[in-house]
């Protein structure tokens, strides 16, 4: 099977290069990617519809270095719709918009296997929807430490009446959201996000920092803070990852946080994640309607 005519919501999509193997380490093919994205559209879409995506391209698979691509490709289909996002130094850059299934299975057949996205909505660039929390382990700690942290965010956090959601990076860490959904500035939200992050560093040092200079984070987990600025994207929720095997970017409920903290796994493949939204819906669907306030 190497290509392949398909038709998703009325568009006809040509596919190509099926059977070509992008985790090599577990023989995960192009088609396995196309199906995951084609069956997980109705969950994903919902938290990158609007918002200016930025590809993780991987055409040799998982073991090449990859590139990222932030300008929507020129050869795209007339019906992908575009936006002028954050940018860069050399000017506006006008993203791809997925807000289709096609348009998510046309980037999945680009081996777009990573999907980022920044906290704002491409109609309203300076307003942040979210504040984000990047929990990074280094060296000598794990996603167990991670998951200590983010339960210890949760009660800071918590303690003034908001509320948080968690979900794996898919990759080493994971990351904890604060629903905004209301105006604020990427500066209150990067300062709201700074502040809290160090009351954590400031009750423990030797396991929690907010230096982002590598040789601060030995034995430390890293809460980056930054991740808040206008140019900076996160992984998209049921995003894969560019892994040895197809994981997940995975929202998580604050039970399975606390039994990783405990030494519990905390990691879901492609088939593991489309079996978890079967049986629990959509984990992060408050993210996108929960209204909150940062105090000043």
């Amino acid at each position: 099977m190497g290509d392949a005519q398909v038709t998703v919501g009325g568009r006809t999509l040509t596919l190509t290069n099926l059977d070509k193997v992008l985790y090599p380490a577990v023989g995960f093919t192009k088609a396995e990617v196309v199906e995951y994205y084609a069956r997980i559209a109705p969950v994903l879409l919902e938290h990158c519809a609007g918002r200016c995506v930025t590809f993780r391209r991987f055409p040799d698979g998982v073991e090449t270095a990859g590139f990222f691509e932030k300008r929507c490709p020129k050869h795209r289909p007339g019906w992908i719709e575009v936006s002028i996002g954050p940018g860069d130094r050399n000017g506006e850059v006008a993203y791809c918009r997925l807000e289709e299934p096609a348009a998510l299975v046309w980037a999945a057949n680009l081996a777009a296997l990573e999907l980022h996205t920044p906290m704002a909505l491409a109609a309203d660039l300076e307003s942040p929807t979210m504040v984000v929390f990047d929990l990074d382990p280094g060296p000598r700690t794990d996603i167990a430490d991670c998951a200590r942290v983010a339960l210890e965010l949760r009660e800071v956090v918590g303690s003034l009446g908001l509320e948080l959601f968690a979900k794996t990076s898919g990759s080493k860490g994971m990351q904890v959201y604060l629903p905004l959904n209301t105006p604020h500035t990427h500066q209150h939200a990067a300062d709201f996000a700074l502040a809290a992050a160090q009351v954590l560093e400031r009750r423990d040092p030797r396991r929690i920092t907010t230096v982002m200079a590598k040789a601060e984070r030995t034995g430390r987990v890293f809460i980056d803070w930054s991740q808040n600025s206008r140019h900076k994207t996160t992984i998209c929720a049921y995003s894969l990852r560019a892994r040895p095997t197809p994981t997940v970017s995975t929202p998580v409920n604050w039970d399975e946080v606390a039994d990783a903290a405990g030494g519990m796994p905390l990691s879901f493949t492609a088939s593991e994640v489309v079996g978890r939204v079967e049986a629990l819906g959509d984990l992060f669907a408050p993210t996108l309607s929960l209204l909150q306030t940062l105090p000043g």
